[in-house]
């Protein structure tokens, strides 16, 4: 397929990756393994064991939406072509998923030094080891990228959903986890998928191109966890451009600069280029001269005052007093005569 798929011009993704590629990036998927020779991606993913062997092809797909180069003949690229992938197990040979194969995933991840790991699982139920796992990729400043629903509803023997769905599934559901739904080419949910109780972000999961474990063909894929790839290359991208800003401040970046819907739409190119405002500044310490306050008032000081003028005035009577004897004792003298 010649032409660029509709997802990626609808991201605009050949905008973002004029401000940076994701190089130096290392992105791990925690999905079915990823083949390492595959189109877009040979030469730039590390993978051991049973990760390196991609039987059910979708951990492959979802490499490709993050980090594949153009390939000769095709329109299809990932979001951030210049990062390296770093392939680990979260399911069985069968694609099968449980909380412990995708905490070691996880753990796997953070020890290989990723700056962001993307899980292809929704899990109904937590475990221990993935709430431990998750605190280790926060303590490590990793980013954890995953969808919040699965990509198909559990289905019984009979073909009927076996139970309600859960309103939360993991690890999206943990804090410090980026969240993600999925969005057809009209930006609506699309029909008959999972709707979880709560999302951080919505991307392109309906009817997306992407490679598969073998050849230079194009394969098709639907679903929240192909909305959560998209989500990854676009942390990849802001990591590498913004590498000062940690885990927890990449995922806020890319929640601030979306558009705006239902759930807030990635935007990569927004994520990349706008100036968001600072966070207010602490309150300046306050410089000015305060005088102390006046002490509180005596009843000492007017008594003092009231004794003070009571002697004056005792003062002058007896001043008087000594001043009309002297007068009547020179008329004595006298006889009466002026003196």
């Amino acid at each position: 397929m010649s032409a660029t798929p509709w997802a990626q011009l609808s991201l605009d993704v050949a905008q973002a990756n004029k401000y940076t590629q994701g190089d130096g990036v290392l992105v791990a998927v925690v999905d079915t393994g990823v083949a390492p020779q595959a189109a877009g991606l040979a030469g730039r993913v590390r993978a051991d064991g049973a990760a390196a062997q991609d039987c059910v092809g979708h951990g492959t797909f979802l490499a490709g939406v993050i980090a594949a180069s153009p390939v000769p003949g095709s329109g299809f690229a990932g979001v951030a072509p210049k990062a390296r992938i770093v392939a680990e197990r979260g399911t069985d040979q069968f694609g099968r998923a449980s909380a412990d194969l995708v905490a070691q995933g996880i753990e796997s991840a953070v020890a290989a030094g990723t700056k962001v790991v993307d899980v292809s699982a929704a899990l109904s139920a937590n475990s221990s080891a993935l709430r431990t796992a998750l605190k280790h990729a926060a303590v490590k400043d990793v980013l954890v990228v995953a969808p919040a629903a699965p990509d198909a509803a559990p289905e019984s023997a009979s073909g009927q959903s076996s139970e309600p769905p859960p309103a939360s599934y993991w690890p999206a559901a943990a804090d410090g986890v980026l969240s993600v739904v999925d969005v057809d080419i009209n930006g609506a949910h699309p029909d008959g998928t999972p709707q979880p109780e709560h999302a951080d972000l919505a991307a392109p999961g309906d009817g997306i191109t992407g490679i598969g474990p073998q050849g230079k063909g194009n394969h098709v894929a639907n679903g929240p966890s192909v909305a959560a790839a998209f989500v990854a290359g676009a942390a990849a991208l802001v990591r590498a451009r913004l590498p000062h800003l940690t885990a927890a401040q990449t995922a806020a970046r890319l929640r601030a600069t979306s558009s705006h819907a239902s759930v807030p739409l990635l935007d990569p190119s927004a994520a990349l280029s706008t100036v968001l405002p600072a966070a207010a500044p602490p309150a300046a310490p306050d410089t000015a001269l305060h005088l102390p306050e006046a002490a509180p008032t005596s009843r000492v000081v007017p008594r003092a005052w009231t004794l003070a003028g009571a002697c004056l005035l005792l003062g002058m009577l007896a001043a008087g007093a000594m001043a009309v004897v002297r007068v009547r004792a020179t008329r004595h003298r006298t006889g009466g005569r002026p003196a």
